[in-house]
């Protein structure tokens, strides 16, 4: 079996030599043995064997493999692999790990197969096993990324462990410091070293962070909020009386409702210590944990305002939602819909009249539960919201990619005007459209263009992509074409009339926007 043919190679066949190779290099903080260095060096060891060229690296330097997000280097890498100007046939990693340690091992295989649709093999240098498309090479790569995967999830356990005993034993584990705070840098002696700046972190393993109190000014302002609010003034006035006095805040914006809140409402304040209020393990889903789950260390640092005080402001808050029955909730919810005809949390916490979105969330379960119960349906399918977000930094990505496969073919691309559209050579605007994959219960895949109204380009450009919406599936390269609002195209099972425009790469496409220089004659 050719090189062509597999989708991921350990050992080359006598076969491949002469052939050109990028590089891929990737490390995180927890093994020097796989610094970048170490991994080039052993790639190159197995190339000059192999007889193979590398001319091309990408590296992701103290980069996790958890997830692709955050990894510039393989996201080029991918994007390369797309383009008609690639000059390699592999892609060299030191082993199965090094490309990533995904909580998904299919995650892992889908970048791998979108190389293997372009022609580009995968190749595991240090790998012992001999990857000839048979049952036990296919059966070794499933068990070492399964391995990877494991060894992700056990580091983090062994990490959240030992972030508990940190924060047991008093010392801050991330997070900003909150207004009229200030972060406190130790060394492994407990002594002073300094203060630490918004945005700035440690950079010796052994120094510990410590809450210490802020500026007279800002010590002033907290007390001064607590009294208010036990004055009868809720968050919202006390937040105008700040605006009103031109009191700034921790990041200079205006003070808010929930600014406010979250002073009166935060246990550091009394100097208690507490971690796990949310998890982000594996950078698979925040979750918000109960309270019972967090991590708490009291009198771990100086308190800004008396433990009473701090306790008869929650106590206050606390019976604003807890003598209030589900329909009563429900009702003002259903007032606030009235009001302003659609719903969100932050709509409710800016409500004087009405509990905190929290308070629903803790109630129903969800604020789209509580939505549901009033009769209420986003517009917005919030299902989506986390893809919507991803395809928006992807778009700028996908544009520079294309204008600078453009240009290597000696065409030139400008914005043009205001429009969002492209000038090609300053003949023909191109609008490039990025399909998000929606699959249905079913298993199958579905696409559906959306046009921007009153924009008729001479081109348009289509990224149909992956079900994992992460890389490229494939293209459609219209012409001039109108469609309306309401029959917006689906990009499946279209028959022959769609069908026609579409394209495994934009190669053509680059070819037709490239120019090549007239020599003058003699």
């Amino acid at each position: 079996m050719s090189l062509e043919q597999n989708t991921e190679v350990s050992k080359p066949q006598n076969g491949a030599r002469g052939l050109r190779a990028a590089q891929y290099v990737r490390m995180s903080t927890e093994h020097q043995r796989y610094s970048t260095e170490n991994q080039s060096s052993a790639i190159a060891e197995y190339a000059k064997a192999h007889g193979i060229e590398i001319v091309r690296t990408y590296e992701d330097a103290g980069k996790s493999g958890l997830t692709l997000k955050g990894r510039p280097g393989l996201q080029r890498l991918l994007d390369d692999v797309q383009g008609p100007g690639r000059d390699f046939e592999l892609v060299l990693v030191y082993d199965v790990s090094r490309w990533g340690r995904f909580p998904d091992p299919d995650e892992a295989a889908s970048y791998v197969h979108a190389c293997k649709k372009r022609g580009v093999a995968i190749v595991y240098c240090a790998e012992p096993f001999q990857n000839d498309g048979s049952l036990p090479s296919a059966i070794m790569i499933g068990l070492k990324r399964g391995m990877a995967a494991e060894y992700s999830r056990e580091l983090s356990v062994k990490v959240f462990r030992g972030a508990c005993t940190i924060v047991q034993h008093g010392y801050r584990q991330g997070g900003t410091a909150g207004y009229g705070l200030r972060r406190q840098l130790l060394d492994e002696q407990r002594q002073p070293k300094g203060l630490l700046a918004r945005g700035q972190h440690k950079s010796i393993q052994t120094d510990r962070v410590i809450l210490v109190p802020g500026p007279l000014d800002e010590l002033s302002v907290v007390r001064r909020i607590y009294d208010l609010f036990l004055r009868g003034n809720p968050e919202r006035v006390i937040a105008a009386i700040l605006n009103r006095e031109n009191v700034a805040t921790e990041t200079g914006r205006p003070w808010s409702r929930g600014v406010v809140h979250q002073i009166l409402t935060n246990e550091k304040y009394i100097g208690n210590n507490i971690y796990n209020r949310t998890s982000f393990k594996l950078k698979a889903q925040h979750v918000k944990n109960p309270p019972e789950e967090w991590v708490r260390k009291a009198d771990a640092f100086p308190a800004l305002v008396p433990i009473e005080t701090f306790f008869q402001v929650r106590e206050i808050i606390a019976q604003r939602s807890s003598h209030y029955e589900d329909d009563q909730l429900l009702g003002m919810l259903r007032q606030l819909l009235a009001k302003h005809g659609a719903l969100s949390g932050l709509m409710i916490d800016e409500e004087e009249a009405l509990p905190s979105s929290s308070a629903f969330r803790s109630r129903f379960g969800s604020l789209l539960r509580a939505y549901r119960l009033v009769g209420y349906t986003p517009a917005r399918d919030y299902a989506y919201l986390e893809i919507n977000r991803a395809l928006r930094k992807m778009h700028p990505t996908i544009v520079e990619n294309m204008s600078r496969q453009i240009e290597a073919a000696g065409g030139h691309v400008q914005p043009h005007g205001n429009t969002g559209l492209l000038l090609v050579n300053g003949e023909f605007t191109a609008s490039l459209v990025v399909a998000p994959c929606k699959p249905t219960p079913a298993g199958s895949m579905r696409w559906r263009m959306r046009f921007e109204n009153g924009l008729q380009p001479d081109v348009t450009l289509v990224t149909r992509l992956c079900a994992d919406n992460r890389v490229p599936y494939d293209y459609y390269v219209f012409p001039s074409l109108d469609f309306s609002q309401s029959d917006q195209p689906r990009l499946d099972n279209n028959g022959l009339w769609l069908d026609l425009y579409r394209t495994d790469d934009l190669h053509n496409f680059y070819h037709l926007a490239g120019r090549a220089p007239l020599k003058e004659s003699a």
